[in-house]
């Protein structure tokens, strides 16, 4: 009788979730699947040693199921320690929708992603994201109260992508003061991938702080409407990583600082509101450290939505609001002082402060 063995790399194939690299100690992972609307959506629910796990519901076409797995994976671990270093007491979870969200998103299949959220007790909180508009989380509200992100006439915080926006411009002012001695942005060219709705409020912010302001986007429409709106260049050369900028400002999709793209970097500072920028981000942060890139860790400058939407669990003001949100500069500064003190990547240095922020409060709950 012959037997198959599978060798390491047919095994990885074959568990897509357990051989990811990604996978990282993840709680749970939540497969749900509904014939009649279509629905196709993974939840990963990464860590709740601090409180639920709270993220945003991420509509997007991917080109396999395993994307999809390895970006839910790779997300919800991002909010962990995205909540663990502001001090929220919250866990990480993420929630993604195999679909193109012009043609494929309804009502019914919001409901019916709701009611699996709702399965999980609370475990998981959603809450808005690429994809998602704030209506479709009034939608998810109609079946389970375990969403945030609702209308402010619903009683919730509305759109956090405002506040989003002003907590990357704070990590970039931060990211200025500690590689130039002034986080005065006057002339400094600045250059922002991908102008949603985060990318554009900080083209303004950046713009208001007099920042020379290049925009890019795969919308071409969208860069013309931006760019009369705001005054801005649109960035018309083709090499956008080896552009000469002064600051880097990713925020589209992650990975953009890769393989392929790191060596042509000629920036100073990267600084953006994208989830996991670093494709690798142990071997690319230390690339970006030996470059003397200054690297601000995306899981920490782009909290300020989460920050938002913790409001309606929390019940706190737009004051508290903005304040948590601008303390995103002197946390960043902290981390940058404290990579540069022990040599270390400012990814690293971000990542040791989230840990161990997690295992007081493990060991605090077994005691």
């Amino acid at each position: 009788m012959q037997v198959d063995v599978l060798n390491a790399n047919e095994l990885k194939k074959s568990a897509p979730v357990f051989g990811q690299v990604s996978f990282d100690e993840h709680e749970q992972i939540v497969f749900c699947n509904d014939k009649d609307t279509g629905l196709k959506a993974i939840i990963g629910i990464h860590n709740t040693v601090l409180g639920p796990a709270l993220g945003g519901t991420r509509m997007w076409n991917y080109t396999s199921e395993w994307e999809a797995v390895n970006d839910v994976l790779r997300l919800s671990r991002g909010m962990t320690f995205k909540s663990a270093i502001t001090g929220l007491n919250l866990g990480g979870g993420k929630a993604v929708i195999i679909g193109d969200a012009k043609k494929d998103k309804t009502p019914a299949l919001m409901k019916r992603f709701g009611e699996f959220v709702h399965s999980l007790g609370g475990k998981y909180i959603t809450a808005e994201d690429v994809g998602m508009e704030t209506s479709d989380m009034d939608t998810v509200r109609e079946v389970t109260p375990y969403v945030t992100g609702i209308s402010e006439s619903k009683g919730g915080s509305g759109n956090p992508s405002p506040i989003t926006a002003y907590g990357v411009f704070m990590g970039i002012k931060a990211s200025a003061k500690f590689k130039y001695g002034s986080d005065d942005l006057e002339g400094k060219k600045v250059l922002v991938q991908g102008i949603g709705h985060v990318g554009e409020t900080l083209v303004e912010y950046l713009s208001s702080d007099g920042a020379e302001v290049y925009i890019s986007d795969i919308n071409e429409e969208r860069l013309q409407e931006i760019s009369k709106k705001h005054g801005v260049h649109i960035f018309t050369e083709r090499d956008i990583y080896g552009a000469d900028m002064d600051i880097y400002a990713p925020c589209a999709l992650g990975a953009t600082i890769n393989d392929e793209t790191i060596q042509r970097l000629k920036v100073d500072i990267i600084a953006g509101a994208a989830n996991n920028q670093l494709a690798d981000e142990v071997a690319h942060g230390e690339i970006l450290q030996k470059k003397g890139i200054v690297y601000a860790p995306d899981f920490l400058i782009n909290a300020g939505g989460i920050i938002n939407v913790y409001a309606e669990l929390e019940n706190y003001d737009r004051q508290e609001i903005m304040r948590k949100t601008e303390n995103i500069y002197n946390t960043t500064l902290r981390i940058l002082e404290k990579a540069a003190k022990d040599d270390i990547t400012t990814h690293f240095a971000a990542l040791q402060i989230a840990k161990q922020r997690i295992e007081d409060r493990k060991n605090q709950n077994l005691n």
